[in-house]
């Protein structure tokens, strides 16, 4: 039987538009109002579209009989019943799912159950950009039955510093409950005990990384050290197969630097279980990286299907991670000494051991110590990890690039000394080299989801109290009204006319977060990935493998990671230099002089 009325979705106008055959003219009460909308399209936000809905609902209604008359079986009656009634009741469903708030941002469609959650595909930050293009910064998706509004470029400074109290909630995602012992500071939302423990987390992390000099040397000397252990063992791989993955190298390398800052120990690359500690971080970062599926379909965890299988995997790690980390903060107190500070992990057990009553009279007590060291250990290796594997990556994809960074390091730094902190203000290269690695990379793409604490706006949108944000910092890094050409890469763009990093530019890469929720690693980060770069460089030379295609492609997750590649690595001279320095480094600590600080 051949259809009289269809309907279809305008995306582009958010309309609806209706049209008949030629012999609409034959059905009885069709003429006098469906050949007035015949292909009109119908604008739903507005009353008068709101009145061509109802009165061709009504039509529908009207006909359905007249229609059956005609119809020589029972079975076509039903069928015609069933399909008539889905067929009003999905544009009937779409339309009062889309004009849900009238004052609410503007965005897709969403699909019943799952809402959008099938359009985001394997790159949702790519999605979230395709759709600021049709809607503005500012839209709205459904994820299951969560709303979820996304920000993009400008937007995000915007609610994220000018209105950060509103926009510094964490959703109440039950993934977010596993985290570091329900008492993380990066998951956990933002109230006065978060204000607290976030405090005393941010002097810390700076007291242990820039905040003196002597602070800035130990740090060095924690890379530098790693960075020893890890090239002996790139030159062997090279050696033994020409060619080898570094991914898993580079994740234990930056973990064991964090190991060191946090513990004061690192553990060899063959230890199985610190292997599996930091082994786990790819299921993590895709378990939270822009709300998982059970977040946002919580009914899954509840009855057998993959999801739940998956979730059950998620729970298990992070309850296993935290077990690792509560070991070493239970080792830390049976060993601490009364005056000496060895490591951060010492540093938060002196801080709230004893207790830590706030501004606002919140208690923070020793329960909060593993939590603490959790979030640090954990967020700070992923993210470094990631960063080295794109910076090795971008190093053999262009060699050219490798010998610019290599002329400026060996003009500041000869051989007869290693790369220090220090050189930074003499290295604008290799520093506008790293922007953009994190700029291009945007290896951070969304952040941890946030929420709003209470009723706000932007851009003129009302948002609900305890609706879900996700931050696309991807949007800002490739918005081409800011950066010419984003989608090439281009370290030279951070420079002015007279080679000089242009720290205004510098600013507007995004990967850190800004606001309150800004990431509270971001100088140490820098720090450790300058140092990293510039060891790598002055010593090495990376080549890719000329087998495999010149990709640049990723995986999803918290963050992007490069898929699989295989370099080679060759030395530039030796290793005695750095052996030399890492000896000498080791003769210090077998003296005593391991200690950060004394405590008084």
């Amino acid at each position: 039987m051949q259809s009289w009325l269809r309907g279809r979705i305008c995306p582009e106008r958010e309309k609806f538009t209706f049209f008949a055959p030629d012999n609409r003219s034959k059905i009885p009460g069709c003429n006098f109002y469906i050949s007035f909308v015949l292909s009109q399209e119908i604008n739903v936000w507005s009353p008068f579209g709101v009145s061509h809905l109802y009165r061709i609902s009504t039509v529908i209604r009207m006909n359905i009989q007249w229609v059956m008359e005609e119809m020589s079986t029972s079975l076509s009656r039903s069928l015609l019943v069933l399909l008539l009634s889905l067929l009003v009741a999905m544009h009937l469903w779409l339309w009062i799912q889309r004009c849900w708030k009238a004052d609410g941002p503007p965005g897709p469609f969403p699909w019943p159950v799952i809402g959008n959650a099938a359009q985001l595909g394997s790159a949702p930050h790519l999605y979230f950009s395709r759709m600021a293009q049709r809607y503005g910064d500012v839209f709205q998706i459904k994820l299951g039955n969560r709303i979820v509004v996304v920000l993009n470029g400008n937007a995000i400074r915007t609610a994220l510093i000018k209105k950060a109290a509103d926009f510094a909630g964490r959703p109440d995602f039950v993934s977010f409950q596993f985290v570091s012992g329900g008492k993380s500071m990066a998951f956990g939302n933002y109230n006065d005990w978060w204000k607290v423990h976030r405090k005393v987390a941010q002097s810390t992390v700076r007291t242990f990384s820039t905040g003196n000099i002597r602070t800035k040397k130990v740090l060095a000397s924690h890379v530098l050290s790693e960075s020893r252990e890890l090239l002996h063992l790139f030159l062997k791989k090279t050696s033994e197969e020409k060619y080898f993955q570094p991914h898993k190298f580079l994740t234990v390398s930056t973990a064991n630097i964090m190991s060191a800052v946090c513990f004061g120990k690192r553990y060899s690359y063959d230890d199985a279980e610190f292997l599996a500690v930091v082994g786990r971080n790819d299921q993590f970062t895709k378990t939270v990286g822009a709300g998982s599926i059970v977040d946002v379909m919580p009914w899954l965890q509840y009855f057998p299907n993959p999801i739940k299988t998956i979730f059950g995997n998620f729970k298990t790690l992070n309850e296993e991670f935290f077990e690792f980390i509560g070991q070493k903060v239970v080792e830390h107190r049976k060993t601490i000494k009364s005056r000496i500070i060895r490591d951060m992990t010492d540093a938060f057990i002196i801080a709230l051991d004893q207790g830590l009553t706030g501004s606002s009279g919140v208690y923070l007590d020793k329960e909060f110590v593993p939590p603490t060291v959790s979030d640090i250990f954990g967020a700070s290796q992923d993210t470094l990890s990631t960063a080295l594997q794109w910076i090795i990556l971008l190093l053999v994809r262009f060699p050219d690039i490798q010998h610019q960074l290599h002329e400026e390091v060996a003009k500041v730094v000869d051989s007869t000394r290693l790369p220090n902190i220090e050189d930074q203000p003499h290295l604008p290269y290799v520093m506008a080299f790293l922007y953009e690695v994190m700029r291009y990379t945007s290896f951070v793409p969304v952040t941890i989801p946030h929420s709003t604490t209470t009723e706000t706006s932007i851009s003129g949108y009302r948002i609900p109290k305890d609706t879900v944000i996700f931050i696309n910092q991807w949007s800002v890094n490739h918005d081409p009204s800011k950066w010419t050409k984003p989608e090439v890469f281009d370290p030279k763009r951070f420079l002015d006319e007279n080679g000089t990093l242009n720290k205004d530019l510098t600013s507007s890469v995004l990967i850190f977060s800004v606001g309150k929720r800004r990431c509270i690693g971001e100088d140490l980060s820098k720090m450790q990935l300058f140092l990293c770069t510039t060891l790598l460089i002055h010593q090495c030379i990376f080549t890719a493998n000329p087998a495999e295609p010149q990709s640049l492609d990723y995986t999803y997750g918290l963050t992007l990671k490069p898929t699989d590649f295989t370099i080679a690595v060759t030395h530039r001279s030796s290793m005695d230099l750095l052996d030399t320095y890492v000896q000498q480094l080791a003769n210090r600590e077998s003296n005593g002089e391991a200690g950060l600080s004394e405590h008084n």
